[in-house]
């Protein structure tokens, strides 16, 4: 069985995400959605409703699951057998910053692969950030 790990924040987890995740369903047997809980980041929402909110978009897909973490993004591939990780990138901003994190992976387990996948031109400029201001200030959407 092909298990990937897709791990972030997810404060929320916006269209973007499941698109991303939708692309890589055909590719996998299960998919592992990871809401990161990291307590030097302020979060708007918990971690149980992100866990609850993602669940609810990927209702009835058995091939998904939705979990928080906190720790080792590679130490949660071993726990769940994950054999690579996912990330997305929606442009030149998103490289950088993501191969510097798949570099420090790959240097605790070079066995554990990332994989970038690009975002769809029309979720390129979606971010957690944005989609947040949208639900906390609704009249100015």
């Amino acid at each position: 069985m092909t298990t990937v790990l897709f791990p972030g924040s997810f404060d929320p987890f916006t269209d973007g995400h499941e698109a991303v995740v939708r692309r890589i369903l055909p590719l996998f047997d299960r998919v592992v959605i990871a809401v990161g809980v990291n307590s030097d980041k302020r979060c708007t929402f918990s971690p149980p409703d992100r866990v609850a909110r993602i669940r609810a978009r990927f209702a009835g897909c058995d091939k998904v699951e939705v979990l928080s973490y906190d720790g080792m993004t590679v130490d949660l591939c071993h726990q769940v057998g994950a054999q690579a990780i996912v990330r997305g990138i929606r442009g030149a901003e998103d490289i950088e910053y993501e191969r510097l994190i798949a570099t420090v992976n790959r240097r605790l387990d070079p066995a554990i692969e990332t994989l970038f996948v690009l975002a769809d031109d029309e979720h390129r400029n979606i971010s957690s950030t944005l989609e947040r201001e949208k639900m906390l200030h609704p009249s100015h959407s």
